[in-house]
């Protein structure tokens, strides 16, 4: 059934039709809407037995989340920025004891300084974590994914993360197809643990485990995200026979076969990458796009055979290893090693900042003559930054920089200047 609806709540009707039997969340933006509207949907009887648990923080969510998925419950959670920094901890026990727990990144900057806007740093700060972690690029995609990360988990007993990006995304209305009941039950059998807490059987979880076989356990962890790189194609083809939706998958292409240029890049900005992408195609130019979709795992062998014929691949991301450079392009040179392909990074869209077409018609332009440096940051405005760095280095006593910077926008917008635009 075609609905015209905020993506939270398509998550949250999603996630209602996999018959989730726990769902334990505390509520932070952007992510609040999808679990008010779980809640809504518990108490009005909708999702069959489903308990929903109140708690007092992310911490005590997702180990709740651990108690109910250990006793053989499906079990549904969502977060975003400080909520998942804060669960940190129990992130990694649900992943280490192989509970299949899905839960939505609402993707948030980390502060400090606070920031409630859209980029990736939360998700990417636990991308060791143990989790799978799969990017929505829209609303209809979201929806899909949490379906699939369902099946995804309890095939892997493992659990899931599914990445959207908080407001632009989770607060935007679209028109999605809402699948029937009958239609997930077709596709999501019920859950059968592969492991349970058992009272007539019982055994412990969560043992002591020294050096004599510590590394094995954590390659098995290893091991079973590299299994997953079968999976997850193979539930995505078993999604559009159901469904007839090409959704989910390791990774999309989008006019990669004959391109110079691609741009790699994940999450909603790829639709604006692939508007771009067309105009700079009726131009002759020839660029491509290809949009990640599992980033843990990484898929390695298959990014590498569609960027092997590049001469220039560019990673587009909203995430920032500082001192270092780009999260996601580490990744990226990793697999395309011993190829002579160079590898452009360039952060955009930290904190919210919008990423516009002129801007990437800018950044391409100057990607297709060979002219980005290798760490680029998208439309940083360097007089700001430079009067900054001079101020810091005349006062040994400078101050708190995210302070400071404010007051000199604020002033300068308050005198007719340029701040607030940003350097070409």
């Amino acid at each position: 059934m075609l609905k015209q609806m905020e993506g939270s709540q398509a998550v949250a009707e999603a996630v209602a039709l996999c018959r989730p039997e726990v769902i334990c969340a505390y509520p932070i933006s952007p992510q609040t809407h999808i679990v008010e509207h779980c809640g809504e949907l518990v108490r009005e009887g909708k999702v069959g037995t489903c308990e929903y648990m109140n708690v007092e923080s992310e911490f005590a969510a997702l180990s709740a989340c651990i108690g109910s998925s250990a006793c053989g419950a499906r079990t549904y959670t969502a977060t975003a920025s400080q909520g998942l920094l804060f669960m940190a901890e129990a992130v990694y026990n649900a992943s280490g004891l192989g509970l299949p727990i899905v839960m939505t990144v609402a993707n948030r900057a980390i502060g400090a300084p606070i920031n409630i806007w859209n980029d990736h740093t939360d998700s990417m700060s636990m991308r060791d974590a143990g989790w799978i972690q799969i990017f929505a690029e829209t609303n209809q995609e979201a929806l899909d994914l949490h379906i699939q990360a369902f099946k995804i988990a309890e095939r892997l007993s493992q659990p899931v993360m599914v990445c959207m990006d908080g407001f632009i995304l989770t607060h935007a209305y679209e028109r999605v197809e809402m699948p029937s009941q009958e239609q997930v039950d077709a596709f999501l059998p019920p859950f059968e643990p592969q492991q349970v807490l058992d009272p007539a059987n019982p055994y412990s979880i969560g043992a002591m485990v020294g050096p004599e076989a510590f590394t094995e356990v954590r390659y098995l962890a290893h091991d079973k995200q590299m299994q997953a790189l079968n999976v997850i194609p193979e539930i995505a083809a078993e999604f559009q026979e159901i469904f007839g939706r090409d959704s989910g998958g390791l990774l999309r292409k989008y006019q990669t076969e004959d391109a110079d240029t691609i741009i790699v890049t994940l999450g909603s900005v790829a639709g604006t990458v692939k508007d771009t992408v067309d105009e700079m195609r009726e131009a002759g130019k020839k660029i491509g796009v290809v949009t990640i979709g599992s980033f843990r795992p990484f898929p390695t062998a298959e990014l590498r055979k569609v960027l092997a014929s590049a001469k220039e691949v560019v990673v587009l991301e909203k995430s920032f290893a500082v001192g270092f450079g780009g999260v996601v392009a580490n990744n990226v040179m990793m697999a395309l090693q011993g190829t002579r392909t160079h590898v452009n990074t360039v952060v955009a869209g930290l904190g919210g900042r919008p990423i516009t077409m002129p801007s990437l018609h800018k950044l391409f332009d100057r990607a297709l003559a060979g002219k980005l440096e290798p760490v680029e940051f998208l439309d940083l405005q360097w007089d700001i930054v430079n009067a900054e760095l001079e101020r810091q280095r005349a006062q040994i006593a400078s101050g708190p920089t995210a302070e400071s910077i404010l007051k000199n926008i604020q002033v300068d917008t308050a005198h007719g200047g340029a701040a607030g635009h940003a350097a070409e």
